[in-house]
């Protein structure tokens, strides 16, 4: 998961920022449609069967490709029509050994998990004393002749929040920091992990080195043993830490994504996107980044198609490639960018209960907005005040004028499993699940059915 959010000025600029008020009941139609959807579980089974078929599913490997072959053949068995695989290729990060181990004062193992793109240790690993920074911004102000040769730790600790705004001031650690420790000369760089839990497992993620940048190895250590670290350079004394990550960079190899419609009974009308990305990382089984997701776009969308048929194409997107960087949501606009886009969605932020909706519509829009948040409320859905900005697996879409809805997910413990081996289907409440489905499921259905012309191209 990668969340994006437009900043005010753009989202003026593409439209106007609805904040609908509900002061009328839901209509029949909206009322059925969300009763069904909190007794259905098409999206459990989903996410069930992704991640005990398949289980992890790093981008650009077989273990991606046989989760294509089997969102497929899922898909066409639940009724969507044009279900198909897209391909295209991309470079892979593959993860080797990922060992770390104080040498001294104090001798102990340290737990750890290679970030994206890292670069590789030898077979024998490397050996080096850490500098320690509070922060990245104190990484940032060091004088380069403080990392020259070292192996820099950034103790950077996250705070949870329910909206997950912490996660893009915190991740900085992990996005920037080895690219400015790889500048100023350092031979490796440990941060805490970017994760609100404690617990000894590590949360990994993608990095990209900034131009200039010679790849060095990076690692997130767990936050428990990221803390005892800390303690430990603390006491005053020199740490030498060894430390072992090997792993690969492979050229062009295969990924794509996974397209399934609804087909709407007027195609001049648009196409609403419904995006999820079916990639996760290798440590858990990807089931809230992102199984659940694509279980919430597909589940939502049979809810609607069950009603009657929709005025608008529902297409649902589950994009490959999202975790190491969005290759998947521009392959998808590259293929589909001059098709007629009404509106998209994305669920790539666990499965915990909605609880406020976030517009950018285009001007004149606001009673599209105020009925879809009449009909959300008895879900116990409130109306936000920010624009809506999606996700990584729509980015394109949204950055070329597309109209975009965020259904606002409960993120106060994604941060605990997010990219880590906790990632795993018991992690995944049911009952929550299936509010998701129903608050998607109305969306979808007012969106899809809505007379207001919608769109760009």
């Amino acid at each position: 998961m990668q969340k994006i959010r437009s900043g005010t000025l753009a989202a003026l600029a593409l439209g106007s920022i609805v904040i609908p008020t509900a002061v009328q009941a839901a209509p029949p139609r909206s009322d059925a449609i969300r009763e069904a959807a909190l007794r259905d579980d098409v999206a459990y089974a989903f996410t069930e069967g992704l991640t005990t078929e398949i289980g992890p599913r790093p981008a650009g490997t077989p273990q991606e490709a046989r989760a294509r072959d089997w969102a497929v053949a899922k898909l066409k068995a639940l009724g969507f029509s044009n279900v198909r695989a897209e391909p295209y290729v991309m470079p892979v990060w593959l993860r080797g050994r990922d060992e770390a181990k104080i040498l001294s004062p104090f001798p102990q193992n340290l737990v750890l998990a290679a970030l994206g793109n890292s670069g590789s240790t030898p077979e024998k690993g490397i050996e080096g004393e850490v500098v320690y920074f509070p922060s990245i911004a104190d990484l940032e102000a060091a004088p380069a002749s403080a990392l020259k040769g070292k192996i820099v730790f950034v103790d950077h600790g996250m705070k949870a929040t329910q909206d997950g705004s912490s996660y893009g001031y915190f991740g900085a650690a992990r996005r920037q920091g080895p690219s400015i420790a790889s500048k100023k000369g350092a031979i490796a760089i440990l941060i805490r992990s970017i994760g609100t839990d404690h617990h000894r497992v590590p949360h990994t993620g993608v990095q990209m080195w900034a131009e200039g940048a010679t790849p060095i190895p990076a690692a997130a250590l767990s936050v428990p043993d990221a803390e005892q670290l800390a303690r430990i350079m603390g006491r005053g004394k020199p740490v030498r830490v060894h430390l072992t990550l090997t792993s690969r960079m492979l050229k062009d190899q295969p990924s794509g994504n996974v397209i399934a419609e609804i087909p709407g009974s007027d195609p001049a009308a648009g196409i609403v996107v419904a995006a999820c990305h079916l990639d996760s990382w290798d440590q858990g089984t990807g089931a809230i980044d992102d199984a659940t997701g694509c279980g919430i776009a597909a589940a939502s969308a049979l809810q609607v198609a069950k009603a009657g048929q929709p005025r608008r194409t529902i297409r649902v997107l589950m994009a490959g490639a999202e975790e190491v960087g969005g290759d998947g949501a521009r392959a998808y606009f590259k293929a589909h960018g001059t098709e007629k886009h009404a509106l998209a969605l994305e669920s790539d932020f666990g499965a915990d209960r909605i609880w406020r909706v976030d517009f950018k519509l285009p001007q004149g829009h606001a009673a599209l907005g105020t009925r879809i948040a009449q009909a959300l409320a008895p879900l116990g859905v409130g109306t936000g005040s920010q624009p809506a900005g999606g996700g990584a697996d729509i980015a394109p879409l949204v950055n070329a004028g597309v109209p975009v809805i965020d259904l606002q997910q409960d993120g106060t413990r994604y941060f605990d499993l997010h990219h880590t081996p906790d990632d795993t289907l018991d992690k995944v409440d049911p009952e929550q699940l299936r509010q998701n489905v129903a608050a998607w499921a109305v969306t979808l259905d007012m969106v899809a059915n809505a007379s207001e012309t919608l769109g760009v191209n």
